[in-house]
């Protein structure tokens, strides 16, 4: 963990904490020590005097805080459904860009069609900010979070900016009042199903990301066990066929050995297999829904005798367009390739070959089966 991020726990724990009665003394680099009144200790399980700490040098007699440890659980509990959800009003400036035509051409790649700026107008938007934690386990553990970010009036995610967003809304510094100019229009909530559409389309790709590093060391752990695995029982089926040839050895007791040391063999790989088995959970942990001013571009795009209109939003707390919407993995690259039938926009791997017939299709037009063959 970082400093800068050991820090941000500290003070998440400290504040925490005091809120709830208890004494808290800061401890160099990045610990705490605190006085926990009786009802808080029996919530947390912890004794009257605790010492944290939140990066890899620890304070004397310090309790390790970490995503991994179980310290995060305790905090959850004390927080019950507290800090789950917030809605906030942001009020910044937006100023028009002044090259909406440059900021384009390093925000939007069309592999197969145009497009034209027709307009750039202000507007306000609501940007959805989800946080998932994961957790990873095989023969290790591994828990991190992940952002997910939508743009309810253009549906481009906004994994880019959501560090960025969530800052702006809790920083105290900045004021959020809850009011909105008169006839402000805003976009509406998405259906449960829409939304509950887009997560489980977007989570995949986002949890291989993360978890990445932990799959390539788990492979390479498994490996490794089943070499030596494979090379102990190597081992012995040499020795017993070097016994079967001799002539004075009892062939049918060898062949028993060999035969054993076959299915103890195949036992301990089928072994190997469950434990290095990977299971993942993700659970959602914290909505924000953030009301922002943006600059809207609007964009006419042209495919073939096709046209379709599209948005996509300058965010001014971020001074950036949001990557282009993706109707299939809602993903937040640049790179998008438009359909021949309904002119959705989706990235290469939403309309890539089907792996039987080899025909492009559109998976946002055709989420189950490939058109042609009816593959899956």
């Amino acid at each position: 963990m970082s400093t800068d991020s050991a820090s941000r726990y500290r003070d998440f724990a400290a504040s925490l904490l005091a809120h709830e009665g208890a004494l808290i003394e800061p401890l160099a680099p990045t610990g705490l020590e605190a006085m926990l009144p009786e009802t808080l200790q029996q919530t947390l399980h912890a004794p009257e005097l605790v010492r944290l700490g939140f990066a890899a040098d620890l304070p004397p007699e310090a309790q390790r805080v970490s995503l991994e440890s179980d310290w995060l659980e305790r905090f959850g509990a004390l927080l019950g459904e507290r800090g789950r959800c917030l809605q906030a009003v942001l009020h910044v400036i937006a100023p028009t860009p002044s090259n909406p035509e440059r900021l384009l051409e390093h925000a939007l790649v069309l592999q197969n069609a145009i497009y034209r700026l027709t307009q750039v107008t202000p507007a306000w938007t609501r940007c959805l900010v989800l946080i998932f934690r994961y957790t990873a386990i095989a023969d290790e553990q591994r828990t991190g979070l992940i952002p997910f970010g939508l743009n309810l009036a253009s549906g481009s995610a906004l994994d880019p900016h959501v560090e960025a967003l969530v800052q702006a809304a809790l920083d105290p510094a900045r004021p959020t009042p809850g009011h909105l100019p008169p006839g402000t229009a805003l976009p509406p909530d998405w259906p449960a199903l829409q939304l509950q559409t887009a997560v489980t389309r977007a989570l995949p790709a986002r949890v291989r990301t993360h978890v990445h590093l932990f799959l390539s060391g788990m492979q390479r752990r498994l490996e490794r066990d089943l070499s030596r695995v494979h090379d102990y029982y190597t081992g012995l089926r040499q020795e017993a066929w070097q016994r079967l040839h001799r002539q004075h050895t009892d062939s049918a007791r060898e062949r028993l050995r060999l035969d054993a040391a076959a299915r103890e063999y195949q036992a301990k790989v089928a072994d190997l297999r469950q434990k290095y088995a990977l299971r993942v959970t993700v659970d959602l942990e914290q909505t924000l829904l953030l009301t922002t001013p943006v600059q809207r571009f609007e964009l006419l795009i042209k495919r073939r005798k096709g046209e379709r209109r599209v948005t996509l939003d300058w965010h001014p707390v971020v001074r950036r367009l949001e990557p282009p919407p993706c109707a299939w993995s809602y993903s937040a690259d640049t790179l998008r390739v438009v359909c021949d039938d309904a002119l959705h926009l989706v990235s290469p791997e939403g309309h890539a070959p089907c792996t039987s017939c080899s025909k492009n299709y559109c998976r946002a037009c055709q989420p189950r089966r490939c058109p042609k063959c009816a593959a899956t």
